[in-house]
């Protein structure tokens, strides 16, 4: 089986070229910041310093006090040493509450700043991106990185700052011995930076294989998903499918905690060794009758070298940590990096007065995918302020494709959109979504109350508008009789309402914005015929004085209105209103044959 490692790239100067990219991006993160981490960066240079006199203290105890039998040098030397332990300790916890809350203040700004952009991403992106994919990218990819983000850099100057202090001190102390202990560092650091490649490597083939686990949670769990699974006979499958799934992380935690550990114990073996090396190369000396060094500063030196190998190895497990996430960097970031298809115009221009409400579709045409057959081609018609147009046809003639046009779910590839004569591309996002509202046959209720739910078009709504809101889309009654009425939870997706209820409550809730233009994708379609004969009277006086396109497959719905237009294969195939039509028997009079819902009771 080739590893999973096998597919990615492997170029080490393009590798190297990416990560020094990446890693000043992530220190621009860290930009906002900056007064609170230099405040940190002097606590660390201060706890460096401190804790640097315990080492000459100690020589002097050693060479001074205890063989001289000075005791009163030898208890300001202890309490010293003492003072210098309690400092350095209340230096750590401050340096460790400011790092940690600037760290958790960057996690917050990535995920709102990946949150926010996600939100700005067009239909498209979702249509082809499974859920649990983003969700991954926000939980498993921007939370593995916690700890790099909130402990990094406060590692990398403090323990730093501990081993240059310490070099210097040693410098000081003796400068041979310096030198015969700093024999295998570039080894050491070439080693851990392998290690760290190598890791790197692991964990972004772990996270796909985590947002994989993730979508297959998303899918498999939610309510639609356990139905099918019930009713088609297929949990076990699934649970089957799911354990693979985990199967393979397993094998791919393992290998990320084991990269590089045989080469890191011999780092360790070798730093252990350190001092018994110095206490050897002093007592060869001795042997000779030309002592290098002291007793006191023969202690002095392996104290301080003893206790620089703790931040040495923290500084090089930091820089492995480092290299290991940057993967989760570069699966964020490649969010971050994506340019939406729909972009607002810098300069967007505002609709004179109150919005009438006209809509024109000028030579129209839409494809999905450049290399495809288009959906819509050469739509040329025009809605005058205040009266309805119906879109009917086959499934697939581009009905629904031409609703999305309007709110800008898809922009135009050819001709335009326009409201009040202003093209919707010119207009802000805030001023088009103001002016129309969208019911669509893809009904979507959020596990909260039913007031919650309605709120959502306007949350400053009152409880009388949420009312006439309901009333209007014939479902107050229903909600009034609930134990709990307008606080009745709705449960995931909506489950707890019937398909008719829900569409009854998306169009309460476009109702209670009250947009000048309407559009209505299928939005009776899971209605029996009573509930839909009561929604159309509530539709019909509610497009009264607005505009509204209404998409239908159930012809009982458009024969109304002011006009009809029928497509076929994208195209405008005929036009005009219900009588005109039906006398000319073209396509759509072939329609309304096949529509029971225009067979009398």
């Amino acid at each position: 089986m080739p590893s999973p490692t096998d597919h990615l790239p492997q170029d080490p100067s393009a590798s190297a070229s990416r990560s020094h990219r990446q890693i000043l991006r992530i220190v621009r993160l860290f930009r906002p910041y900056r007064a609170r981490l230099a405040v940190v960066g002097l606590l660390v240079g201060l706890s460096a310093l401190v804790s640097l006199a315990s080492p000459f203290m100690l020589r002097e105890v050693v060479d001074v006090a205890l063989p001289r039998g000075r005791t009163g040098l030898l208890t300001l030397l202890v309490l010293g040493m003492i003072a210098v332990s309690v400092l350095t300790s209340v230096f750590g916890v401050l340096q460790t509450y400011i790092s940690t809350a600037v760290g958790q203040r960057v996690m917050h700004d990535l995920r709102t700043a990946v949150y926010a952009h996600l939100q700005r991403m067009p239909l498209a992106f979702f249509t082809r991106t499974r859920t649990g994919e983003v969700q991954s990218r926000i939980a498993n990819d921007i939370g593995g990185m916690q700890s790099t983000v909130t402990q990094t850099a406060t590692q990398l100057v403090s323990n730093l700052t501990t081993v240059v202090a310490s070099l210097a001190a040693m410098l000081a102390l003796d400068w041979r011995l310096t030198l015969v202990s700093l024999l295998v560092l570039p080894v050491f650091v070439w080693i851990s930076r392998r290690v760290g490649n190598e890791r790197r490597r692991i964990t972004s083939v772990r996270q796909k294989q985590l947002a994989a686990m993730s979508a297959i949670v998303e899918e498999s769990l939610s309510v639609s998903g356990v139905l099918l699974g019930r009713t088609m006979g297929r949990s076990r499958a699934q649970t089957d499918r799911f354990a693979a799934e985990s199967e393979g992380l397993v094998d791919l935690e393992i290998r990320s905690s084991m990269a590089g550990r045989w080469r890191q114990s011999t780092i360790w073996i070798v730093m252990a060794a350190m001092p018994a090396i110095v206490y050897w190369a002093a007592g060869m000396t001795v042997s000779q009758g030309h002592p290098l060094v002291t007793i006191g500063t023969l202690v002095a030196f392996t104290t301080l070298l003893t206790g620089m190998f703790r931040p040495l190895m923290i500084l090089l497990q930091t820089g492995v940590e480092v290299q290991s996430s940057l993967s989760l960097f570069d699966r964020v970031f490649e969010y971050l990096d994506m340019v939406p298809d729909i972009q607002e115009s810098e300069t967007p221009v505002s609709l004179p007065g109150r919005v009438r409400g006209e809509v024109r579709f000028e030579n129209v045409g839409f494809s999905y995918d450049p290399d495809a057959a288009p959906a819509l081609r050469d739509v040329d018609v025009t809605v005058p302020a205040g009266t309805s147009l119906a879109v009917v046809g086959e499934t697939g003639s581009g009905k629904t494709t031409l609703s999305y046009l309007v709110p800008r779910l898809y922009d135009v590839t050819e001709g335009r959109v326009t409201l009040d004569g202003v093209d919707v591309r010119d207009l802000s996002f805030a001023d088009l979504s103001d002016a129309v509202g969208v019911v669509s046959q893809e009904t979507y209720l959020f596990h909260a109350s039913v007031a919650d739910n309605l709120r959502f078009a306007k949350p400053d709504a009152t409880d009388e508008e949420l009312e006439a809101a309901a009333r209007a889309a014939r479902i107050h009654d229903h909600i009034a009789a609930l134990p709990d009425g307008y606080d009745t939870l709705v449960g995931e997706r909506g489950y707890r309402f019937s398909g008719g209820e829900k569409q009854r409550l998306a169009l309460a809730r476009t109702i209670l914005r009250d947009p000048p233009v309407l559009v209505l994708d299928e939005a009776t379609s899971a209605l029996d015929t009573q509930t839909e004969r009561a929604v159309q009277e509530a539709v019909d006086a509610l497009s009264r004085g607005r505009t509204t396109i209404t998409i239908a497959h159930r012809l009982s719905t458009v024969r109304d209105a002011d006009q009809i237009i029928v497509l076929a294969h994208g195209r405008i195939a005929e036009r005009g209103t219900h009588d005109s039509l039906m006398a000319a028997e073209g396509p759509y009079a072939a329609l309304v044959t096949r529509d029971d819902s225009l067979t009398p009771a």
